[in-house]
C-alpha cells in the first residue's frame, strides 16, 4: 500500500513538474486543508496555504512581535475601546478590486456574522467597524480587548474581496479571492492546491516563484521520500525519527523551532449527552487519575523522539504567561488507582478518536499503554482528520487527540477552547468564574496583571481538565539546500516572501 501511495504521489508530482517550470515551489503538507475560506477555516495546514494566498492586517515576526502587513499603522483610543488602523495604499485583490476601508469593514463583519464562522469568538469584543476615510478603519469595542492585534495577525485579520465573497456566498472557499502574493488556480481534494503569482501584489519584489503547489501527503515517510527524490522542495512536520539521517545529507537542510501551540487530549465534559455516560466525562477524579497515569517525558521520547518540550498548560513553560503556580505533575500510578477507587470506578473505558496523522496515532498508542497501568481500558478509534473535527464539533467522542498550532497571544490558546459556547470548545466546558477571568484577561493591557489572571485561570481549569496538555512540538521542516530566505516563526507557517532558489 505504501509503495502504491508513493507511486501515485510520484506520478502526480512528475506531471506537475512537466506542466510547470523551475520556478515552482512544491510544498508537502501533512494533511489536506479544510475549506479555503478564512472565515470558516480551522485547520493548521490551511493556515500554511493562507500565508501564500491571503494577506492579513498584521503579521508576527520571529519574536512574536506584531508587525504591519495590509495595515501600515494603528492607534488605540485613550480608553482602549477603539482601534484605528491605517491601510496600505495601492493593494489590489486577485480579482482586480481595490482593497480599501470598506473592504476591511466587509471582511471583519463577515467574520463576525457569517453562519458557521470560526472567527466569531476571536472578534467578539468588536462591536462595530467604521469607515473613517477610504484608507482608515476604526474598530469600536464593547470592552478593552488586549489580544485584538494578535487576532488580526491571523485569519481574523485576513481581508477577502467583497465582490467575490458576495457572488460566491458559502461557496467562496472553493474559489477564494484575497490580496496575498499568490492567487488561487485549482484544488483537487486529497491531491493538490495550485496557486500562481499575482502580478499586482503590493510587495511583489519579495516574490520569486511563479507557482506554489501544495500537496497533502499524510504519510511522513512518503513526504520525505518525495523530498529526497527531488519531487518536493519543502516538507512540513518532518518525522522526528528521520532527523538524524537527513542531517547527514548535504542536499537538505532542517529547521527547528518550538511551537507556540500544544498537543493535548480534549475530554468531552459537556459537549453532548455522551459526557455524562462516561466516567471520564462526568467525574473530575477520573480525569485526574488519567493525567496522573501519564509520563510526559516518556510520551515525548516515544511519540516525538525527544523533539518536543513537555508542558501541562496552553503555553509552554518558557512562555512569559506560563502559570508557575501549577507546575507539571509527575506520574503517580498509585495515586491514580486510589482516585479511581474513590470514584467507585473499575477499569473505566476510554475510546479516543485521534486523527490518522502520525503524531496523533503515536500519542494515542503511548497514552493507551501508560493509562492501562492505572486500570483504564483504552480502545483507539482512528478517524480521518476532517471527519475527526466534525465528530468533535458534534460531541461524538469521549477523548480527542488535538494539536493546536497556537497563537501569539495566550488568549488565542485558551479562550475559544474554555469559554462557554465558543466555536472551538470541543470539550463543552463552561464555568462562569472561568469566563469572568478570561474576560478580565482580555481587558487588561498590563502584562503583570494578565499573568496574575492566567495563574487564577490555571488553578481552576487545570483541575477541571477539559484538556490534558501534554507537550509543545518542535516544528521540524526539511527542504532542499537550494532554497534560501526561509524564516522560522513559532506559529509554524511558511512565509513565501523572500523565498527563492539559489
Amino acid at each position: 500500500m505504501r509503495i502504491l501511495m508513493r507511486f501515485a504521489v510520484g506520478v502526480t508530482l512528475i506531471f506537475l513538474a512537466i506542466a510547470t517550470h523551475a520556478q515552482t515551489l512544491r510544498i508537502g503538507l501533512a494533511e489536506d486543508p479544510d475549506v479555503l475560506d478564512p472565515t470558516l477555516a480551522r485547520s493548521f495546514v490551511g493556515r500554511i496555504v493562507f500565508a501564500a494566498l491571503c494577506d492579513k492586517l498584521f503579521d508576527i515576526d520571529e519574536k512574536l512581535t506584531i508587525v504591519p502587513q495590509l495595515a501600515t499603522a494603528y492607534e488605540w483610543a485613550s480608553d482602549n475601546k477603539a482601534l484605528t488602523i491605517k491601510l496600505r495604499p495601492g493593494v489590489m485583490f486577485h480579482d482586480g478590486e481595490k482593497l480599501d476601508a470598506a473592504a476591511v469593514k466587509f471582511s471583519l463583519e463577515r467574520h463576525k456574522t457569517m453562519a458557521g464562522s470560526n472567527r466569531r469568538g476571536e472578534l467578539a469584543p468588536v462591536a462595530t467597524v467604521d469607515v473613517v476615510d477610504p484608507m482608515t478603519v476604526r474598530l469600536n469595542l464593547s470592552a478593552p480587548f488586549s489580544p485584538l492585534l494578535a487576532q488580526l495577525a491571523d485569519r481574523a485579520g485576513m481581508i477577502v474581496s467583497p465582490k467575490a465573497a458576495q457572488a460566491e456566498g458559502d461557496k467562496f472557499g472553493a474559489k477564494p479571492v484575497c490580496a496575498g502574493p499568490f492567487r488561487f488556480v485549482e484544488r483537487i481534494a486529497q491531491d493538490r492546491i495550485v496557486l500562481e503569482r499575482y502580478p499586482n501584489y503590493w510587495n511583489k519584489g519579495e516574490i520569486h516563484f511563479d507557482r506554489v503547489v501544495f500537496l497533502p501527503i499524510p504519510d511522513a515517510t512518503v513526504r520525505l521520500a518525495n523530498l529526497r527524490s527531488g519531487q518536493l522542495d519543502f516538507i512540513e512536520r518532518l518525522a522526528a525519527s528521520d532527523v538524524p539521517q537527513l542531517k547527514s545529507d548535504a542536499r537538505f537542510k532542517i529547521a527547528k523551532i518550538t511551537e507556540i501551540g500544544y498537543q493535548g487530549v480534549t475530554i468531552n465534559v459537556g459537549k453532548s449527552e455522551l459526557a455524562q455516560k462516561t466516567a471520564l466525562g462526568r467525574d473530575p477524579r477520573v480525569r485526574e487519575a488519567f493525567e496522573l497515569a501519564l509520563d510526559r517525558d516518556g510520551i515525548v521520547q516515544v511519540a516525538m523522539d525527544g523533539e518536543a518540550d513537555v508542558g501541562n498548560q496552553w503555553v509552554a513553560p518558557t512562555n512569559a504567561f506560563y502559570a508557575k503556580n501549577m507546575p507539571i505533575p509527575k506520574r503517580d500510578v498509585a495515586r491514580a488507582k486510589a482516585l479511581l477507587k474513590e470514584a467507585g470506578v473499575t477499569n473505566p473505558e476510554v475510546t479516543p478518536k485521534p486523527p490518522t496523522t502520525a503524531d496523533a496515532q503515536r500519542i494515542a498508542q503511548v497514552v493507551q499503554a501508560m493509562v492501562k497501568d492505572a486500570g483504564f481500558d483504552v480502545k483507539i478509534q482512528s478517524t480521518e482528520f476532517a471527519t475527526s473535527l466534525d465528530l468533535a464539533d458534534k460531541g461524538q467522542f469521549d477523548a480527542y487527540v488535538l494539536a493546536w498550532s497556537g497563537r501569539a497571544d495566550p488568549d488565542g490558546n485558551i479562550f475559544n477552547f474554555d469559554a462557554c459556547k465558543q466555536p472551538l470548545n470541543y470539550a463543552g466546558y463552561c464555568k462562569p468564574e472561568v469566563d469572568d477571568l478570561l474576560n478580565k484577561s482580555r481587558a487588561a493591557r498590563d502584562v503583570a496583571e494578565r499573568r496574575k489572571l492566567f495563574e487564577q485561570l490555571a488553578a481552576i481549569v487545570l483541575k477541571d481538565r477539559p484538556i490534558v496538555y501534554l507537550y509543545h512540538r518542535h516544528w521540524l521542516w526539511a527542504y532542499t539546500a537550494k532554497l534560501s530566505g526561509l524564516r522560522t516563526i513559532p506559529d509554524g507557517l511558511v512565509r513565501v516572501q523572500g523565498l527563492r532558489f539559489n
